[in-house]
């Protein structure tokens, strides 16, 4: 097993004087571009949370299952069942915010983060211009593009007030905001309970927050557009 020692360059990776996910307190967990990979040959064992706490680090045991990584990018097959998996458990009982530089391969590509532990808590793509979610079991709500369909984008979801938004390349989605209250559970990386709706595309970077804000949505959107 070769561990590749990105981590060591986590000062070069941020722009002088600029933002970086760990100046946020809301940070709860940071898959960083780049950093904290840990290899098996060229698949990816493990993916270590860049968040000053360090609580949720993403694992696969399993050799067959673990997804493929070249200069950054993580490929996951669903048909290998690859996923990644934390022993904690994310809980965002309130606002939230994720954001991900991701490129689902197939219009429906499956659960991009989900929880394998707790039914009824997923992200997922399931067609080629929407996303579904589900917190605490809910019905499938909807989060739609507004024009175009998803490709090679950076996305950022919110809740703010109970309330979802949909980032797509910068640009919120304002055709449908739909309400969703509940405890967000995640745990896992391209699958959800009991060993489902695995992820099929590329992911490069995933940060997590349990807070909202223009600023912050601003600040996630510039770095995911840089990378």
């Amino acid at each position: 097993m070769l561990a590749l020692k990105l981590g060591l360059s986590l000062v070069s990776t941020r722009k002088l004087g600029g933002w970086s996910p760990d100046d946020e307190a809301s940070l709860v967990a940071w898959y960083q571009n780049q950093v904290g990979i840990t290899l098996n040959g060229s698949d990816v064992s493990a993916w270590e949370d860049s968040a000053t706490a360090g609580l949720y680090d993403m694992v696969q045991a399993t050799a067959t299952e673990q997804p493929a990584y070249s200069a950054g990018v993580l490929t996951f097959v669903s048909a290998n069942l690859e996923n990644l998996q934390t022993t904690g458990q994310i809980s965002l009982a309130g606002d939230f915010t994720l954001g991900l530089k991701i490129y689902p391969s197939v219009s429906s590509a499956g659960t991009f983060l989900g929880d394998n532990t707790s039914g009824g808590e997923l992200f997922k793509y399931t067609s080629s211009t929407r996303i579904t979610a589900k917190i605490d079991a809910s019905a499938a709500t909807a989060l739609d593009l507004d024009s175009g369909t998803f490709g090679d984008d950076y996305i950022v979801i919110t809740r703010a007030s109970n309330v979802l938004t949909l980032w797509h390349n910068g640009v919120a989605q304002t055709g449908t905001t739909p309400t969703l209250a509940g405890t967000t559970d995640i745990d896992a990386i391209s699958v959800r309970r009991t060993n489902q709706d695995h992820f099929d595309g590329t992911i490069e970077e995933i940060q997590i927050y349990n807070s909202s804000s223009a600023d912050l949505t601003a600040n996630i959107n510039d770095r995911l557009a840089s990378l």
